[in-house]
């Protein structure tokens, strides 16, 4: 078997493993990694995103990125220049990201499932001084283009086809030379402005370095001590995970291989097509039905977070590969992981030990430490994680005790130093891997002027984990005949993202209350064994009455 043969081999302890990782000097900054990655295996292919069928070579990579840069350059893109970026899962989007880093210059990523209510506000926000967007996702921008006046005639640049006073984005690499002519940005020099929903209601912008990415890429590169050459990108690289594979790959002068969307039914189909050795694995992969193939593959290890411990041991026996855990974070990048060779710690719950750069420990709501065995805070610190919040000093500044970052959730330590997740301190929903705050879900609900108050709660959900239900109360005299269901989920709709929009909708004549007057969401959960009784079933379109 595969997975025996994986951990049969030998490899230095993991304390040994983190000394020489943190020991070795990272690469001055994105560029300088993928320069080093170029001259060591020019024809090698660095990615390939197989549903467009593009294939690049890192030469060619190389080439691509410098053309963009100093057309970026001759357009008025500088060091410190703002770009929002909403492209799709194609090649432009890690080409333009890595352009961005070349210069200097900032990437605000944005979610392209975004509606114009949302993608005006990270742009603005973020005081984005340029957008590099697809064609197919204008109509979102054009809803709020008015609104946004540092996106003006020259500042938009489109991936197809662009309108009047709109630039075409292939056409910046034209007549551009192959190197890039600017200064080099160092490794402390701000990258991303990469928006994460948090317990203030709406999106937070974490303000990421180029020694975050070299560090996250590097970590998850080198904490094994195996070869990875081809390894599988599921996910939108607007999220942060296709962003650090693509480094761990150029680490390990391997093969990102890309897919357009996510697919639960396809992803081993990708697995066993492309011999992925390393990628990230979904439950809902495990719960596709088992077919005489699964076992059938390449992979040495796959990362998890937050499978259920009941399935870990089968997802092994089932798959043939090692799956370990990991705890990790926009704001953070890599805080905790499993090391391959614990085999002990299979179905354990355990999310590892603090992975290399990483310190951690566990506090009281006043930052002090709490022994093994009590439940706290998870805080976190080392080199590379964020800045702070950007625009936002009282939010930074809340996330922060001393220079450990507070993670929001709960964890405990055992004797043997490993760490277990309990709970969330924040007000979050998570839904299929996205991070949903109950605050801006209720905000959108009570921007509809029929609605006087709005609670959202998570729902536990056996294929998504999690649901949104909203509770809502009506404005004095109206009744759920005056405001349908189907009339709020269409307001929802318009100001949320499909995968924030509430799936069960409860009516209330009035929500229970904290005395401090907020309200009293734990009573709200505590109410029934099944949080679905009395709801709209937006996906069923029916109420649940048993």
């Amino acid at each position: 078997m595969l997975r025996e043969k994986v951990l049969a081999e030998k490899v230095p302890p993991v304390e040994e493993r983190r000394r020489q990782i943190e020991s070795e000097p990272l690469p001055e900054n994105l560029g300088a990694l993928l320069d080093e990655a170029a001259a060591a295996v020019p024809d090698e292919p660095a990615l390939v995103f197989f549903d467009s069928d593009e294939t690049i070579a890192y030469a060619a990579l190389r080439e691509k990125v410098n053309r963009l840069a100093n057309g970026l350059r001759s357009i008025g893109v500088r060091k410190g220049t703002h770009l929002g970026v909403m492209l799709p899962n194609v090649a432009a989007f890690p080409i333009t990201w890595l352009a961005i880093a070349r210069i200097g210059a900032v990437m605000i990523p944005v979610n392209a499932r975004y509606t114009g209510r949302e993608l005006h506000y990270v742009l603005d926000d973020g005081e984005a001084d340029f957008l590099v967007i697809d064609e197919t996702f204008l109509p979102a921008f054009d809803e709020v283009a008015a609104r946004l006046p540092r996106l003006g005639a020259g500042r938009v640049v489109v991936r197809g086809s662009p309108r009047a006073g709109e630039r075409s984005w292939s056409s910046l690499l034209e007549g551009q030379a192959a190197e890039f002519s600017g200064d080099a940005p160092a490794r402390d020099d701000l990258l991303n402005i990469q928006y994460t929903s948090g317990t203030t209601g709406f999106p937070k912008g974490c303000m990421l370095t180029q020694r975050y990415w070299l560090t996250i890429g590097k970590v998850n590169a080198r904490r094994d001590g195996r070869v990875y050459k081809r390894i599988l990108a599921a996910t939108p690289f607007f999220y942060m995970d296709p962003q650090w594979l693509m480094l761990m790959a150029f680490y390990q002068r391997a093969t990102l291989y890309v897919a357009a969307r996510q697919s639960a039914s396809r992803f081993m189909d990708w697995v066993r097509r492309y011999r992925i050795n390393f990628t990230l694995f979904p439950e809902l992969v495990y719960k596709q039905p088992a077919t005489p193939h699964d076992a059938d593959n390449e992979i040495i290890r796959v990362n998890m977070y937050g499978v259920r411990k009941e399935f870990h041991a089968d997802i092994e026996r089932r798959f043939d590969f090692v799956a370990r855990e990991a705890f990790g974070m926009t704001e953070i990048g890599s805080g905790l992981f499993m090391p391959i060779e614990a085999t002990d710690m299979v179905g354990s719950g355990s999310c590892g030990i603090p992975a290399p750069f990483r310190e951690c420990r566990i506090a009281d709501m006043h930052g002090n430490t709490l022994p093994p065995g009590e439940v706290g805070e998870l805080l976190v610190r080392g080199p590379g994680i964020l800045l702070g919040y950007y625009r936002k000093p009282e939010a930074t500044a809340a996330a922060f005790h001393g220079d450990w970052f507070r993670t929001g959730d709960l964890f405990r330590q055992d004797e043997r130093g490993y760490y277990y997740i309990v709970g969330r301190v924040k007000d979050m929903i998570r839904r299929a891997g996205e991070n949903i705050a109950a605050r801006e879900v209720e905000a959108v609900l009570c921007q509809l002027p029929e609605i006087a108050e709005a609670a959202a709660v998570p729902v536990p959900d056996d294929t998504r984990g999690e649901e949104v239900k909203a509770y809502i109360v009506l404005q004095p005299g109206l009744t759920p005949r005056d405001v349908p269901p189907e009339r709020v989920i269409a307001h929802c709709s318009a100001g949320l993202a499909t995968f924030k929009v509430p799936r069960y909708l409860e009516y209330r004549a009035s929500l229970p209350k904290t005395p401090s007057e907020k309200i009293a969401k734990h009573v709200l959960k505590a109410e029934s064994s099944d949080l679905r009784r009395g709801s709209w079933d937006r996906l069923e379109g029916r109420w649940i009455t048993e």
